[in-house]
């Protein structure tokens, strides 16, 4: 049911506003992943007596809108919420963000107008077009998903892409990149607003990291070269996570065990996954490291050793070329 559009200004003591905007061809869980986000949080600042959030889902005119996957969410019209003083706005991508950008011109001159009144706004994915559209990224860093950059960047050339950022924040505005990461912006906004202690409790009731390690380009790219190889290397991959111990894992013996020659696979190799052999195992090498850091009590030189890093600088170089942290730091962050 649409709000009062009386003015209501938010106090200490009242939820704070946040406004979920849908439109036509969204990505669901672009909208709902955060609105779960702030759903938690508000349940474990109301358990202490603390004001949480006040979450609506809003759209141009109001009813039902349809996502991309087909799901209709019922909404109230943005009209209702002309004079409530508003504490953040968020918005979604779309699988087909030209067409919805197209197909919702009004909704970017509402963006410019209201991001004026609001505290902040934020955009999920290809929501970040919708920002653009806008005004509100004119010479500011920002991120959307990995696939989408190069369009952003030619339809808005001013934007300065971060490419590898799960989210950004460039002073009241946030942008995140693809889907699931709008639920690492939402995290941070409610870190922001709520202190660490909430902001873990929800990331532990989601089963998500609090801060994931990395960016999206080691994500995007470990996807891609899995879709790209078409299981052709799935054997040799087998083979190597079963050997990563070994520091003799050469071209040529990963050639031999695929039975090719050092100079063909090293090409064929490249071609179906995207990645120099001497990367992928690297990349196995890194994965294992990462796992026995989460869930053993392993020293990490003896880790080091056991994923095929030699010693323990190796494998700190690794993790902080890849992840930005040291072994010893990630292990503090994301050890069970």
């Amino acid at each position: 049911m649409p709000l009062t559009p009386d003015f209501q200004p938010t106090s200490a003591s009242q939820p704070k506003l946040v406004l979920f905007v849908a439109f036509p061809g969204m990505g669901l869980l672009d909208l709902t992943g955060p609105q779960t986000v702030f759903w938690a949080a508000s349940r474990y600042m109301e358990a202490l007596g603390r004001p949480g959030y006040a979450g609506r889902t809003v759209s141009l005119t109001g009813g039902l809108v349809h996502a991309a996957e087909g799901v209709a969410l019922d909404t109230s019209p943005l009209a209702a919420f002309a004079c409530r003083e508003v504490d953040t706005i968020v918005v979604p991508g779309a699988p087909e963000i030209e067409q919805a950008l197209d197909g919702s011109p009004e909704l970017a001159c509402w963006l410019a107008e209201m991001s004026r009144k609001a505290r902040r706004t934020a955009s999920v994915c290809s929501g970040t077009f919708f920002l653009a559209q806008a005004g509100l990224l004119a010479g500011k860093r920002a991120t959307t998903h990995w696939a989408m950059c190069d369009l952003l960047k030619k339809r808005f050339p001013s934007v300065e892409i971060d490419r590898d950022a799960i989210f950004v924040q460039e002073g009241p505005v946030w942008t995140s990149a693809g889907v699931t990461a709008g639920i690492d912006l939402s995290l941070a906004l409610v870190e922001s607003d709520c202190g660490r202690d909430i902001a873990m409790k929800v990331a532990r009731e989601l089963v998500v990291f609090l801060k994931r390690p990395g960016g999206q380009s080691q994500f995007s790219e470990v996807l891609q070269s899995q879709a790209e190889d078409g299981g052709a290397f799935d054997a040799l991959h087998h083979w190597i996570s079963e050997h990563l111990g070994r520091e003799d894992l050469t071209v040529e013996l990963l050639a031999e065990r695929a039975g090719m020659s050092p100079r063909n696979f090293s090409r064929v190799y490249r071609q179906k996954t995207g990645r120099t052999p001497a990367k992928a195992v690297e990349m196995f090498r890194l994965e294992a490291a990462r796992r026995l850091l989460e869930a053993s009590e392993r020293n990490v030189d003896e880790i080091a050793r056991h994923c095929g890093f030699g010693n323990e600088e190796r494998m700190r170089v690794t993790f902080q070329r890849h992840l930005s942290v040291s072994p010893t730091e990630y292990r503090k962050r994301f050890s069970r």
